[in-house]
């Protein structure tokens, strides 16, 4: 039997419309059910706006801003580097997708350490004892008996000291980029040189404002604007100069090497290879030191740990802390992928200078995140001075893409947009395989100003009222075969 088509009746017009879920069904059932988990994934862009509460533990008559994200059957306290803001953490893609990933396995317990970010700030020059204490006042304004602690940079030192004098309140303790020491001894030679630190603090206080030292603590993403908009934006509200040069002092202060042979609880210590922050040896050291640790090496050169391959970093720690790696898990789903970028960006900044443009990508990323949110969709990452987003049918993705282009231009700017519905994997919150390299290629093809589709878009949105314009066969660096585009006419 001949199957038919639904028909829905648009009021307005009085046309009747195909909808996108009937027609996927029609044309091939397999690719409704690869869609559908998909379609219950929770959105990316969703969950970076939905920010859990910020509530304060109170040690001693100092107040410690902490936060509590996802309900997992352990409880995880992440120890952070340098400087922090758990508010203003979720205005990053990169970072709300690495908090949220580690919600995912654990009930993530994050807070700011005393002096930073929204934890009492006029605190004077505490001990690494106090900081510690922090630690146990928020594990027990969070009612948690035990937890992981998951140390980062100046953070490991931290958790280590606590998981050594605090014993029975830690099942078990990662460190990822950590030290032993920050200044250089003998028998210590990675540490800082007493030059190299009034060297550093002097550049930092001269330029306080900027993205601090981005180029070597994250260079995989330090040629982006928005990160470095944002990582500038992120230590402003983190500190004050003159808190982040105390805090910087102190941190050079740091020595647990004598405390590290007393630690108890099993240990994993992760250290990227190319560490420009941080040399790998010292995470060698800490792994050596630590009875029973596990030292794992992680490809790549980043030391902020949500740029980067953060899904590695985070399966690591999830197959250590639980004995299971869910989050390696790769769906399959029909996605359609929609890749913007901003035509001539480095011209547009050259016109309007630092401070304008900054402003206008703000716009942008604003933009950005409510129209994706209002029409269902995620935003996967920045891609250089652009986005990818994802959806669940071309119709809302082509009508956010008209939307961001709309505000882009009330901005000064053009946009070119790329459009390909295909089957993706979907690994975490990342989406890969061949459609998405095609939505990449489509928009580099893509007129300034323009919204470029595959045939597979144009034919999906049949009945959708919009009009399309074949632009011909195009052959495309690494896409087989030729693929016939077609432009979104005004």
């Amino acid at each position: 039997m001949r199957r038919s088509l639904p028909l829905l009746s648009d009021q307005s017009s009085g046309k009747s419309t195909i909808p996108f879920v009937a027609l996927v069904q029609y044309l091939c059932p397999a690719y409704l059910r690869m869609w559908q988990p998909f379609r219950s994934h929770q959105p990316i862009g969703q969950a970076a706006m939905q920010r859990p509460e910020t509530r304060y533990a109170r040690c001693g008559d100092i107040s410690i801003a902490y936060q509590v994200v996802g309900a997992g059957r352990i409880d995880l306290l992440y120890v952070q580097g340098w400087l922090s803001n758990i508010e203003y953490a979720w205005e990053s893609p990169e970072y709300a997708r690495f908090l949220s990933k580690l919600g995912r396995f654990s009930r993530l317990i994050t807070f700011d350490k005393r002096g930073t970010g929204m934890s009492d700030r006029d605190v004077g020059f505490p001990t690494l004892d106090q900081r510690a204490q922090d630690i146990r006042a928020v594990l027990d304004a969070v009612g948690s008996e035990q937890a992981a602690l998951f140390g980062v940079s100046e953070g490991g030192g931290i958790a280590s000291f606590f998981a050594a004098t605090h014993p029975e309140r830690v099942r078990a303790l990662v460190l990822y980029g950590a030290f032993a020491r920050r200044a250089r001894a003998s028998d210590y030679p990675w540490g800082q040189t007493r030059e190299e630190l009034e060297e550093f603090v002097t550049s930092f206080m001269k330029n306080w404002g900027q993205p601090v030292d981005l180029d070597e603590g994250a260079p995989s993403v330090a040629g982006n604007l928005s990160v470095r908009n944002w990582f500038a934006a992120y230590l402003r509200f983190s500190a004050s100069p003159r808190a982040a040069e105390r805090i910087t002092r102190l941190n050079n202060e740091i020595d647990v090497r004598a405390v590290l042979p007393a630690i108890q609880a099993p240990t994993l210590v992760l250290h990227r290879e190319g560490d420009r922050w941080h040399s790998i040896d010292e995470g060698r050291y800490l792994a050596a030191r630590i009875p029973g640790a596990e030292f794992r090496p992680l490809p790549g050169n980043d030391h902020i740990p949500w740029y980067g391959d953060q899904d590695r970093l985070v399966e690591e720690m999830e197959e250590f802390l639980t004995g299971e790696r869910a989050s390696a898990n790769v769906d399959r789903a029909l996605v359609t992928v929609a890749i913007t970028d901003i035509v001539d960006s480095t011209a547009a900044l050259s016109a309007m200078g630092d401070d304008r443009w900054r402003m206008v990508l703000e716009h942008l990323d604003t933009s950005a995140r409510r129209h994706t949110a209002a029409l269902g969709g995620q935003i996967v990452k920045h891609t250089g001075d652009g986005y990818m987003l994802a959806f669940v049918g071309p119709t809302p993705a082509i009508e956010c893409a008209q939307a961001l282009a709309r505000d882009a231009n009330a901005l000064g700017l053009k946009l070119r947009t790329g459009i390909h519905t295909g089957e993706c994997e979907r690994r975490g919150d990342d989406l890969s395989g061949l459609a998405v390299h095609l939505a990449a290629r489509i928009m580099a093809e893509s007129a300034p100003g323009s919204i470029l589709t595959s045939r597979t878009v144009k034919d999906l949105a049949v009945g959708s009222g919009l009009n399309f314009i074949s632009v011909g066969h195009r052959e495309m660096k690494g896409i087989p075969e030729s693929w016939e585009l077609y432009a979104l006419a005004s």
